[in-house]
């Protein structure tokens, strides 16, 4: 038996289970096979105690037990792992308490490591599939659809209804199309009706998977059960640090936030923590100038920020000026930072009403972000209901906006207050500040490393494709797509004593265009996917690229792409 994982997204992932030479798509649904219960037709892997002819991977139980590849464990299991597939005994009593589950499945992955599958029977159903697969387990069972047939009990994929309560069948299954109401209904019609349904989830989940969109599709799910909901945010706030090392730093992915739950999103809170840990603001700036978001992103291409931007560089000193834009779930984005992950992608429902916990989340944001970085002079250019919360953690603050903040009378006010106060501090250049700005860029995505980057250097190109020059030589360019610099040799030479996202090569090792997990013998435990990679053998620097994976599987997997590589010297 052998695991290969495909796809990943987060925590999540496409997988092939090689069973007997058959090949297995993860995650699945095993379909329980009996005399009485026969599995139907279009499942993948059957789990059965007779002898079957079928072209379908069979596992077979015989006197209550699996195959020796499988391994059953319990809550206090001593979690030392020999086998290929790990059985989770109780997983209905302890999916009941979300705490135990939640902690237990965590521990249990962080354990086996990502290349052992996990089984979880007698839980899965439409409406938690996709959360199920969200924290790593792989394998199902078709026993609940069994129970809820037995209980006259439909599934679908917001939940489960009584056949009673359902006055007209929602479905277009074979089943339903041929019924004309819920009283013509058999067990075996629920029962088959129950596997459509449970099939038809499974195929969803992963196709977001392989969209790399399954958070998206999991909070949607969860608003469905309040068990579900509290599963999810007890994994995002206890177990943020396992989450955010699954979760990649650069996706073109959309982040829809539409109920609580992304609030705590860890791609979210990275980003929090990096903008008040990390980011410092321009050197030269002087004034701070607070401005609402938009819903185009990036907000500068925005017609709404088109306006603002127009009269910032209307006035005789612009680049004094810093942008800061206040919004949820992000709290700060310093204009910077607008091409960076998530803020370059995500949407929220904009009422104009903000709720305790957005409040409360943007003025500690701000406290902590003020606390750090200096300015003269802070100007409020934002909507009345906003500027009325955030003026309570700002000292003398200004406000520019009359009514709206795009309307001809505030847009005037706003330049005239920016006229008034630059013209008090000495005149920045566009070049020097321009630097600046790349370094806010670097700092972000490297830490500490990325002043280093940039010290005498100058910034070439248009907004946002910008290249790092040093002695005409070319370090680094900005692109747009995600959002962070990318490294030349020569880039990556000049930082390359103190940037902590390295990896080492084996000596035999001669990579042709990728490198491969089995190259690698040693990775920095910070290294995320999408996250800048510089690539060394025998302590040498031989290349450098994009991580696939990270660095803790990098060292653990024995198969995959872990770096796709840019440059590469050997």
């Amino acid at each position: 038996m052998q695991f290969i994982i495909k796809k990943r997204d987060e925590l999540s992932r496409i997988g092939e289970l090689i069973i007997n030479s058959k090949r297995v798509a993860t995650p699945n649904i095993l379909f329980v096979n009996t005399s009485r219960l026969k599995a139907p037709v279009f499942t993948d892997i059957i789990i059965s105690n007779t002898d079957l002819k079928t072209k379908n991977p069979v596992l077979k139980v015989t006197d209550k037990k699996l195959p020796d590849e499988f391994l059953e464990i319990e809550e206090k299991h001593h979690f030392e792992f020999k086998k290929d597939v790990i059985i989770i005994k109780y997983a209905k009593q302890l999916f009941e308490r979300p705490k135990k589950f939640v902690d237990f499945v965590v521990n249990l992955r962080k354990k086996a490591g990502p290349e052992k599958t996990i089984f979880a029977p007698g839980i899965a159903v439409p409406s938690n599939l996709a959360l199920l697969t969200y924290i790593s387990l792989d394998l199902f069972d078709s026993s609940r659809a069994i129970i809820a047939a037995r209980n006259n009990t439909m599934f679908f994929s917001d939940g489960e209804y009584k056949t009673n309560d359902l006055t007209e069948l929602p479905c277009n299954c074979p089943v339903c199309t041929s019924k004309k109401n819920s009283s013509e209904l058999t067990f075996e019609d629920i029962l088959d009706h129950n596997y459509y349904t449970l099939f038809n989830e499974l195929k969803q989940v992963r196709n977001m998977i392989n969209a790399g969109n399954l958070r998206n599709y999991v909070e949607k799910r969860v608003q469905t059960n309040p068990l579900y909901a509290t599963i999810l945010r007890l994994l995002d706030i206890q177990h943020y640090d396992y989450l955010e090392e699954n979760t990649p730093v650069t996706s073109n992915k959309t982040i829809y936030a539409t109920c609580k739950e992304s609030f705590n999103r860890p791609e979210i809170k990275r980003f929090q923590k990096r903008v008040i840990n990390r980011y410092k603001k321009p050197n030269s700036a002087k004034i701070l100038l607070l401005l609402p978001c938009s819903a185009k992103k990036p907000y500068s291409f925005s017609k709404t920020h088109k306006f603002f931007r127009k009269k910032i560089f209307e006035t005789s000193n612009p680049d004094a000026i810093h942008e800061l834009i206040i919004t949820s779930p992000l709290g700060l984005v310093p204009r910077e930072l607008e091409l960076v992950y998530p803020a370059s992608n995500y949407d929220i429902p904009v009422t104009g009403i903000w709720d305790e916990d957005e409040k409360k989340m943007i003025k500690t944001m701000l406290s902590k972000y003020l606390s750090k970085n200096k300015y003269e002079k802070i100007i409020i250019h934002l909507p009345t209901e906003l500027t009325d919360f955030i003026k309570e953690v700002i000292k003398k603050p200004v406000i520019s906006c009359v009514d709206r903040p795009t309307s001809d009378e505030s847009l005037e006010n706003l330049y005239s207050l920016l006229e008034e106060n630059v013209s008090n501090f000495k005149k920045v250049k566009r070049k020097e500040r321009q630097t600046e700005n790349i370094t806010c860029i670097a700092s972000y995505q490297f830490g500490l490393t990325g002043k280093a980057l940039l010290e005498n250097t100058k910034i070439t190109g248009r907004y946002p494709t910008l290249k790092i020059m040093e002695n005409n030589k070319q370090l680094g360019m900005l692109i747009e797509d995600r959002g962070f610099i990318s490294l030349t040799m020569y880039g990556a030479e000049k930082i390359s004593d103190h940037c902590e996202y390295k990896v080492e090569i084996s000596d035999d090792f001669k990579p042709k265009g990728s490198i491969l997990a089995p190259g690698i013998i040693k990775a920095d435990e910070n290294i995320r996917i999408g996250d800048e990679v510089l690539i060394f053998r025998k302590n040498k620097l031989v290349g450098v690229g994009v991580a696939c994976m990270n660095g803790k599987d990098m060292k653990k997997l024995m198969y995959g792409e872990a770096i796709k590589t840019r440059h590469i010297a050997i």
